[in-house]
């Protein structure tokens, strides 16, 4: 009975990982894009590993059933093993968002010393990074009464909200989040995907830490989740 647990629970997890890499788009939920080839070989690992313990658990049976010996059960413990793998198979998690990012402080960004003349563009597509360094570091103050763009998704906070992009350096175990607080219009429901249009929110000294990454908003506009939704980068199109 034990052998059987095990292959079957070596088998459901390479079905699922397989799954979720080549069926479906499921692996990004918890894994950047580049870690596809490594899951495809584990799935593929696993496989082989259940049907190699089958293939060689047929040879060893008649040793065991002749051999008189007290069989030991599967440990209930065991059993539990087959929930993440069937979730994976028959429900998948969410993807990570506004509960994740409205318990995790922002990131802190990196440190400019330098900033190029920004485009004439108008509204000037930006990442929340960008938009947060070009507030608290540019001591030109280039973004004053710039009309910008902003894509991400919404995490309510208290009484407002902030615009949101989540990154992986890894995995979903190592996420962190840069954020852009609103004003000026309604939050729509948490995890909506937005790009929003506005001019710098006013306080603070800009150029400075005082300045708040924060966004007088004048349009709202929901999009669908990019293919890059776990980057701060420009929005992708799904291909």
């Amino acid at each position: 009975m034990r052998r059987l647990v095990q292959i079957t629970l070596l088998a459901l997890s390479g079905l699922a990982v397989l799954h979720a890499c080549l069926l479906s788009d499921l692996y990004l939920r918890y894994v950047k894009e580049g870690m596809r080839p490594l899951l495809i070989a584990s799935g593929v690992l696993l496989l082989a590993l259940a049907a190699a313990e089958a293939w060689w658990g047929r040879k060893d049976q008649g040793a065991h059933d002749c051999s008189g010996g007290v069989h030991s059960g599967t440990p209930k413990v065991a059993w539990l093993l087959f929930l993440p793998a069937l979730s994976l198979l028959f429900y998948a998690p969410p993807a990570l968002g506004a509960f994740t990012a409205s318990r995790e402080p922002a990131k802190p960004v990196a440190e400019e010393d330098h900033f190029d003349p920004l485009p004439a563009t108008s509204p000037l597509p930006m990442t929340l990074t960008d938009f947060t360094q070009r507030v608290q570091q540019d001591r030109e103050q280039a973004i004053k009464g710039r009309t910008v763009q902003l894509t991400g998704f919404v995490t309510p906070a208290g009484d407002g909200w902030y615009l949101t992009r989540l990154m992986l350096s890894c995995c979903a175990a190592d996420a962190q989040s840069v954020k852009v607080r609103v004003h000026g219009v309604q939050a729509p429901p948490a995890d909506t995907w937005v790009t929003l249009t506005g001019i710098w929110h006013p306080s603070g000294t800009l150029g400075t830490k005082s300045a708040p990454a924060a966004l007088d908003a004048h349009t709202v506009r929901k999009v669908t989740k990019p293919a890059n939704g776990y980057t701060d980068a420009l929005p992708l199109t799904a291909p």
